[in-house]
């Protein structure tokens, strides 16, 4: 087994996409990960379309490299298996609602005290603490409490309902997985596990970043269209003569120069650092005027080779095929299990020593079940 966490033993009790997709990153760069899950009331990405030979693309991709084990946790015995198991295991993660694994027998506080040394992550919506610790959410909810949605999209349609789920992946998976590894590096030089409490919508706050430090520290509140990097500037998407659109970075002078002498409006490229609204007005409307003038292949020829910062919104699919993409192998093969492969995302992490490798697909409910149990 390859990867940097090839040492690491995961057991996983989690659904849907953050605590999954959490998992999945550490199979990837090596852990062994066992994922309990309940017959009776399978995961949602099981039946999620689109499917590929019967299995849901969702679940291949999310589950790869996991191992399963299908045990109904309500069941009596059930939390016996448990406590056998956590024995022998680096890291517990799970994403229930606080309190729901310690009525199942099988909390952090009963689980430390068969391994010590455990580290234990719950991925919840609000946290273990709070007024909202026990309330229902999804993305949408946690991007809108944490103030991300108060200054994304247009004055005149309001927030968007993004394409990704930057709450569940950017803040519960990713974070959860730092906090893991955080604590693994703890409890190398202390000999203690802990309890890392990932809340999505404090991580989602946290993302906040610039917006963020210019309304805490300069009493600056966001809005949709207000800033430079919001729509308030140049730095801004333009629909192509054909109906596609070209993305505008091209803040620094160097590059802002660069794409007016290219649009053929070098007059205006002082405009591009100005903070009048004036200014960045018609700016905007002269970009917006020379990018509708052709189509999105014409653009991609034109910009290709010029240094501007200026890239085409492409869709998946296009982007999978992308030579940058596949140079960095951000697309492979991963291996179903009956000696066909499936296309899935790669791990976007490199190691120079110990590379990534996504084994097999997701595989059926309780499938080594037989392995584990009957021992």
């Amino acid at each position: 087994m390859t990867g940097p966490l090839s040492q690491l033993k995961v057991l996983d009790f989690t659904t849907l996409l953050p605590g999954p997709y959490a998992t999945m990153m550490l199979a990837d760069m090596g852990a062994d990960v066992l994922r309990v899950e309940a017959p009776d009331r399978m995961d949602l990405t099981r039946v999620m379309p689109p499917h590929d030979g019967g299995v849901s693309t969702a679940h291949a991709y999310l589950n790869r490299g996991k191992r399963s084990l299908g045990l109904d946790l309500k069941k009596d015995g059930s939390a016996d298996i448990i406590k056998k198991l956590v024995a022998d295991y680096d890291v517990v993660i799970e994403q229930f609602r606080p309190g729901v694994m310690g009525r199942l027998g099988i909390g952090y506080d009963v689980l430390k005290e068969i391994n010590p040394q455990l580290i234990y992550c719950a991925i919840t919506g609000y946290g273990q603490t709070g007024p909202y610790r026990n309330r229902a959410g999804h993305d949408i909810n946690y991007l809108a409490l944490a103030g991300v949605s108060s200054h994304s999209g247009r004055r005149a349609s309001g927030p968007p309902p993004l394409g990704i789920q930057v709450a569940d992946v950017a803040g519960g998976s990713h974070h959860a997985v730092m906090g893991i590894l955080a604590a693994m590096v703890h409890r190398q030089h202390s000999g203690e596990g802990q309890f890392v409490d990932i809340s999505m919508t404090d991580a989602a706050f946290a993302l906040n970043g610039m917006a963020g430090a210019a309304c805490l520290g300069g009493g600056e509140e966001p809005a949709p269209e207000s800033s430079l990097l919001n729509g308030g500037s140049f730095y801004d998407y333009y629909e192509t003569a054909d109906g596609r659109w070209l993305s505008v970075g091209s803040l620094e002078p160097q590059f802002c120069a660069r794409l007016c002498e290219v649009l053929e409006i070098p007059e205006l490229t002082s405009y591009g650092l100005s903070q009048k609204p004036a200014h960045q007005a018609e700016l905007k409307a002269a970009i917006k005027k020379a990018v509708a003038g052709k189509t999105l292949a014409q653009w991609q020829q034109v910009m290709g080779e010029q240094d501007a910062c200026v890239e085409p919104v492409l869709t998946v699919g296009e982007s999978s095929r992308h030579p940058q993409m596949q140079a960095r192998e951000m697309v492979i093969e991963v291996d179903r299990g009956d000696g066909t492969c499936q296309r899935q995302i790669g791990h976007p992490i490199k190691f120079s020593r110990t590379p990534c490798a996504s084994r097999y697909t997701g595989k059926p409910l309780g499938a080594d079940n037989d392995a584990l149990l009957n021992k």
